[in-house]
């Protein structure tokens, strides 16, 4: 049922006949379905415009989504990575600027979830059955990071981001992402919404009833700042480098027990819990007084692991006390990741802040129907909490898929019940050794979950700003298309967008300069490139669609359906993707400065047909592959 898509155009209409007239723009891709049409602007009526859209997704008929017990579904999924306020967001008075929180006509230029009703039949165009949401919950404000803060500081996991919605409909933001999420579903596309259950913000909703969920320090303690090891200042544990390799030998060996603790002057940083009647709100930040007088705070998170990690405080977020044990309270990676033994016993378990994570997801199923989560720090989570949480989710919806943020797709993953992870492939891709290395590993092995199919995620650089710039993100694309991995376009890709959403993963220190937290869309308000002559949609979409004829094949991760082609020169990327029912052949050239010929012979009596030029080679496949050049062949 269609309720409350139904809702929103009913208050749209009541809506239209007494608003007055106002010039709303709007990038041609929101409208046109032609994607070989130059970019450019379209002025519409806004009213026209959203109700236009609503009744296109009603007259479709409705669609059906993959399926798959336990998640399963999840290795047939094509996502498109959505990032609300910055995938919808856009200049829609032409004043030359983003307008917060309205514009004079009192539309919302940052993202919305109405605005994301209205670009769902643009993304199915691309070939897509998924959405992967970044969060959408309420956001933090205590240490923010940019003028609008990071969705990743959840201030309540229970509640979502007012400023997703628009206020012009009234309808608010719960109704809103209701019909999102049954307008995606009519539309045949299931709908996956990232959470972080491991750390909150700093003011979170949860601190005034149970600040015992909660680490604490003397208020006076002065942050650090990177890269001082100055252990005077509150940061990261610092140790020394014998003391490293100890961790490091202990944790690779799987040995949790008498873990290496911090020094004595990092744990003294930390303090009893204050009394709930004590704890009180000065601005935006909590304080806590202890019996004893001594005013306390709730500290900033950082990263874990490695133990020496450079990166700066997190300054938005803390992490949640997920055990309670006088002797582990602190913060470090024996206690917020590789829990010592010791205090990773079920009787240390804070069991109230566990039921309360564990209902989180159940409350998001049975009001807006989602359909998987995305775990951000997952592996951050104790096992016993994740395998109740996977449970209860399962309970409702046998069918909801479990992904996680994880570089490493293993077997201990799958067994937590997890579909999914990130994977590295948006990381090694640009390095020729190591792709024609991970290509060998698909001959050889096969992985248990698949990864993100992906040459840039929101925490990567763009991949047009790879050498070859649009020729590579192009032959990235294809490439990945016909490997056994999560087909998965990062918001913006298409468009060839070229501004980081994040900084957190392979950039450069000149990039981290060139790219400060105001300038990231992660963090303040920010749109995409909409209006870029070099989009590449028609073509995505077109490779999209061969994928998705041949995806039982591709899908497919028995390393006995893959064949890696070595060929010199090593430029040439070559694979045969074969099972009982299909073959294909896929060929790219990685130089993205020369062309390079490629010649193939398959045998007598055979054929080839490029799918893609609808040509086809008898005996032999004779090719001059331009520089980034994919051509995507199947044997007949």
């Amino acid at each position: 049922m269609l309720h409350g898509l139904v809702d929103v155009r009913r208050h749209l209409k009541l809506l239209q006949s007494s608003a007055k007239k106002s010039v709303y723009w709007v990038p041609n891709l929101w409208v046109d379905e032609d994607f070989s049409q130059p970019t450019r602007l379209v002025s519409v009526d806004p009213f026209e415009f959203f109700l236009g859209k609503i009744d296109e997704i009603l007259a479709s008929p409705a669609a059906p989504r993959i399926k798959g017990e336990g998640g399963d579904w999840t290795k047939k999924a094509a996502v498109y990575n959505f990032y609300v306020r910055l995938t919808t967001a856009f200049d829609h008075n032409q004043n030359g600027k983003l307008d917060l929180s309205l514009n004079e006509d009192g539309f919302r230029e940052t993202g919305s979830f109405l605005k994301s009703i209205a670009l769902l039949p643009y993304i199915r165009r691309l070939g897509v059955n998924t959405i992967h949401l970044l969060p959408v919950t309420a956001i933090g404000k205590d240490g923010k990071k940019g003028t609008l803060g990071s969705p990743y500081a959840i201030r309540n996991p229970f509640q979502l981001d007012e400023n997703l919605c628009e206020p012009f409909l009234g309808l608010g933001v719960e109704k809103e992402f209701k019909a999102f999420v049954e307008a995606a579903h009519h539309l045949g596309m299931r709908v996956v919404v990232e959470f972080v259950f491991r750390t909150a913000s700093r003011d979170s909703d949860w601190v005034a009833e149970h600040p015992e969920w909660f680490y604490w320090i003397r208020e006076e303690a002065p942050n650090r700042t990177s890269p001082n090891q100055d252990e005077s200042f509150f940061g990261s544990p610092v140790f020394g480098p014998e003391t490293l390799s100890q961790i490091h030998d202990r944790i690779g060996r799987g040995d949790l027990s008498n873990t290496i603790p911090p020094s004595p002057a990092y744990r003294n940083f930390f303090t009893e819990t204050p009394d709930k009647s004590q704890v009180y709100k000065e601005g935006e930040r909590w304080v806590g007084a202890l019996s004893n007088g001594v005013r306390v705070k709730i500290p900033p998170a950082f990263a874990d692991w490695p133990p020496d990690d450079p990166q700066p405080a997190w300054d938005d977020v803390t992490y949640l006390k997920m055990y309670q044990h006088p002797d582990f309270n602190y913060m470090a990676y024996n206690t917020i990741r590789m829990y010592d033994s010791e205090l990773s016993q079920a009787k240390n378990a804070t069991l109230s802040l566990w039921e309360t994570l564990i209902d989180i997801i159940p409350m998001h199923q049975k009001k807006f129907e989602i359909d998987g989560v995305m775990i951000d720090m997952g592996h951050a989570l104790p096992n016993a909490l994740l395998a109740r949480m996977v449970a209860k989710a399962r309970e409702l919806d046998p069918e909801f898929a479990f992904w996680e943020e994880n570089f490493n797709a293993s077997q201990e993953s799958k067994k937590h019940g997890y579909n999914a992870c990130i994977g590295y492939l948006w990381v090694d891709q640009p390095h020729l050794y190591k792709l024609r290395g991970l290509l060998e590993r698909y001959e050889r092995e096969s992985f248990p979950i698949p990864f993100f199919g992906t040459p840039e995620s929101h925490n990567s650089p763009r991949s047009v700003c790879r050498r070859g710039g649009v020729s590579y993100s192009k032959f990235a694309w294809a490439i990945n298309s016909f490997l056994p991995v999560l087909s998965y376009i990062h918001s913006g890709f298409e468009l060839a967008e070229s501004h980081p959403v994040n900084t957190g993963l392979d950039f450069s220190l000149e990039n981290l300069v060139r790219y400060p937290a105001e300038n990231l869309p992660l963090f303040s308000p920010g749109s995409l490139n909409w209006l870029n002559s070099e989009q590449f949609c028609g073509w995505l979409a077109q490779i999209a669609a061969v994928r998705k004829t041949y995806r039982d094949l591709v899908v497919n991760s028995d390393h006995a359906t893959f064949k890696f082609l070595r060929y010199d020169p090593h430029d040439v990327i070559a694979f045969e993707r074969k099972d009982s029912v299909g073959r294909l052949l896929v060929v790219g050239n990685f130089n993205m400065e020369r062309a390079i010929p490629f010649n193939y012979w398959f045998g007598d009596g055979a054929l080839l047909f490029d799918v893609i030029s609808r040509k086809s080679f008898e005996k032999e496949l004779t090719l001059h592959l331009s520089p980034g050049e994919v051509r995507i062949l199947k044997h007949l």
